[in-house]
């Protein structure tokens, strides 16, 4: 009895000072002095939860034991939350063993006991279907494929780990916000079909595009979506997913080609233009089991940054109604912001992905020129134009550059690619990428506009946030910056006959077989005319002006990027996505020139959230690597967003 009684004791001054003592508040610790990675991560939010605590002195102790009346009073938390009732007991102060935790979260799970392959698993444990069950989820792994670890205990670390992993697994499916790997999770479960997702897309739509504030980023609904979810969710039941995009709702750009929607490019002229064929990185979405849901309004053309058009109308910021999205691809943007579709394409170039990801507190890539395709995309300038993801993570980004990226003989640029693409972009999502890495501060990319000021000091918080998460950051001086800065933009020079080249490939059926044709028609924007006058007038491109842009302009800003990044021996170069922030609804929009370097030089870019101005409107940072660096990029990011957590749901929409 006193043995007994001792231990009593034992278990509760333990407990006492696991779950009950107070603790610093995050706000003067951040994280537990010792934990990082990702299990560190998992670790703050079990705490943010109130799963576990750590000690009065800041620490965690992640390797410590844990006791069967530990994970009992942990776990009876989680599935309190989620009212799932069920007794665990009270346990006592023995060590728990990995098993011993199976089956504990299994009595609260209720799963169907499962054989199991670990080898060091004895046939005759009593825990082995236990095992097999919670490994079905995903909540408990073994060391390795064939090794579970059987017999050993359980530390604090894994014990939150777990709770956490149950914690979701128990969640209900939330729309707002969701990832590809919330998705393929709830899917995994039993909990979602990819034709109920696409309701509760078209559902939002509505609300929130179609009518309430409006939106209006969304140009065509795909009248099939439905139905080609089905057949997925019936694909899926027999042979399982086709990729991590299998059931997930995207929306692109109306300048892609798409055979079952027209394709526009926010034109009245082209309202009715079916294409032949899907363009390359559609048919890639579609191969992947992607249900492109809706195509997005842009500015017409793709030759602006507010993305107004004579078919689509104005889209509006969803973060304040009043204020602009960025362009071109601006209704992507507006439209996963709002929550109106997962992931989406985008095209960029000049800053037409990046701009957009700015406004509206999105990650946007755009990649190294001849990584992914451009057949099928209404070209605006193809020396520099380049199709590239949009979405609300960066793995999300990167999921979406898996699928899209590779070699397409019809766009003889993509050749490049070849030995150039990881197996998966994902896995470069590493929590402590800026660790050890070296970034260029760019400061005289900074503005010194009355109106950039909150933009800057936004993103020399993510200068001072990257030095905090491990990065060394250097200030730098590009070479040659005003030279290259004076350099135009190819589109006045290269729109008209690359557009022509594409009217043909629509066939002898085409409503227009040239931009005079679309000129004299008048189903344009009135803002457009001008422009699409003056491009019309180029005679050729056989002029030594042209040709000394496309030798001259790209060499020098490949050349003084590189210099700068081998000087230094940099990983990436920092700077503001944009100049100024979103403009209002009605005036002009100054975005800056920061996005040429990556247009001019065809190196690969991505903007990442970094905060929010006075009136709600988002602020983007921008890191710049060398060709075909995107992983680098992806890594970089994906520390950086981890360790901010910047990105939020727009308040009017929720």
């Amino acid at each position: 009895m006193r043995n007994e009684m001792k231990q009593l004791f034992m278990v509760i001054s333990f407990l006492s000072v696991l779950f009950v003592s107070p603790l610093p508040t995050l706000a003067e610790t951040d994280v537990f002095s010792d934990i990082q990675g990702q299990m560190g991560q998992d670790i703050m939010e079990a705490y943010d939860l109130q799963l576990v605590n750590g000690y009065p002195d800041g620490t965690y102790r992640p390797n410590e034991e844990v006791t069967t009346a530990q994970f009992s009073t942990i776990l009876s938390r989680v599935f309190a939350e989620h009212e799932v009732d069920v007794s665990l007991g009270s346990g006592d102060a023995t060590p728990l063993t990995r098993e011993e935790a199976a089956y504990y979260m299994n009595l609260g799970l209720g799963l169907e006991k499962q054989a199991e392959g670990f080898s060091d698993v004895p046939n005759s444990s009593p825990y082995a279907g236990d095992i097999g069950a919670v490994q079905q989820t995903g909540i408990i792994t073994g060391y390795s494929e064939s090794h579970f670890g059987y017999g050993d205990t359980l530390t604090r670390a894994q014990a939150a780990v777990f709770a956490l992993r149950v914690y979701h697994y128990l969640d209900p499916f939330e729309l707002e916000e969701t990832t590809i790997a919330d998705i393929q999770a709830a899917m995994d479960r039993g909990k979602l079909t990819a034709e109920e997702l696409v309701g509760m897309y078209l559902e939002r739509i509505d609300l929130y595009d179609q009518q309430g504030p409006a939106i209006n980023s969304i140009i065509t609904i795909n009248p099939e979506a439905e139905a080609i979810a089905r057949e997925l969710d019936e694909e899926r039941a027999v042979s399982g997913p086709r990729s991590p995009l299998h059931g997930i709702p995207v929306v692109v750009k109306d300048n892609f080609d798409t055979v079952d929607m027209a394709t526009s490019a926010g034109c009245l002229c082209l309202k009715d233009s079916f294409p032949l064929d899907d363009a390359e990185q559609i048919k890639l979405l579609k191969d992947a089991g992607a249900i492109i849901i809706a195509k997005a309004n842009l500015h017409e053309f793709a030759f602006g940054i507010t993305t107004v058009s004579s078919l689509g109308g104005q889209t509006l910021n969803p973060y304040n109604l009043d204020y602009l999205p960025g362009g071109s691809s601006g209704g992507t943007g507006a439209a996963l912001a709002a929550n109106f579709a997962v992931a989406g394409l985008g095209t960029d170039t000049g800053g037409s992905i990046r701009i957009p990801a700015a406004f509206n507190s999105l990650v946007g890539i755009r990649p190294t020129i001849g990584l992914t395709s451009r057949d099928g995309i209404i070209p605006l300038a193809l020396t520099q134009d380049v199709g590239g993801p949009l979405a609300r993570t960066v793995a999300d980004a990167a999921h979406m550059l898996d699928v899209t990226a590779g070699y397409d003989e019809k766009d003889v640029v993509t050749a490049w690619s070849k030995g150039q693409i990881p197996a998966s972009y994902t896995d470069y999502l590493d929590v402590d990428g800026l660790q050890g890495a070296r970034i260029g501060v760019a400061r005289e990319l900074f503005s010194d506009a009355a109106e950039s000021e909150e933009v800057n000091r936004l993103v020399e918080q993510a200068v001072r946030d990257m030095e905090r998460l491990g990065a060394e950051m250097i200030d730098i001086t590009l070479p040659n910056l005003e030279e290259i800065s004076q350099y135009p933009s190819l589109s006045s020079w290269e729109f008209k006959f690359q557009l022509n080249d594409y009217l043909a490939e629509l066939g002898p059926d085409a409503a227009h077989q040239s931009l005079t044709d679309i000129i004299e028609s008048g189903d344009i924007e009135d803002s457009m005319r001008d422009s699409l006058i003056a491009r019309n007038e180029r005679e050729s491109l056989d002029e030594e002006e042209y040709k000394d842009i496309v030798l001259f302009r790209t060499r020098l800003t490949q050349e003084s990027i590189m210099k700068v990044m081998a000087d230094h021996e940099l990983d990436a170069i920092v700077y503001p996505t944009t100049t100024h922030p979103a403009a209002m609804v009605g005036q002009s929009q100054t975005s800056g020139a920061n996005n040429r370097l990556s247009a001019f030089s065809g190196f690969p870019a991505i903007s990442l959230p970094a905060g929010y101005t006075s009136v709600g409107t988002p602020v983007g940072v921008e890191l710049l690597a060398g060709r075909f660096e995107e992983p680098t990029l992806l890594k970089l990011g994906y520390s950086y967003e981890q360790g901010t957590r910047h990105r939020k749901a727009p308040a009017l929409l929720q």
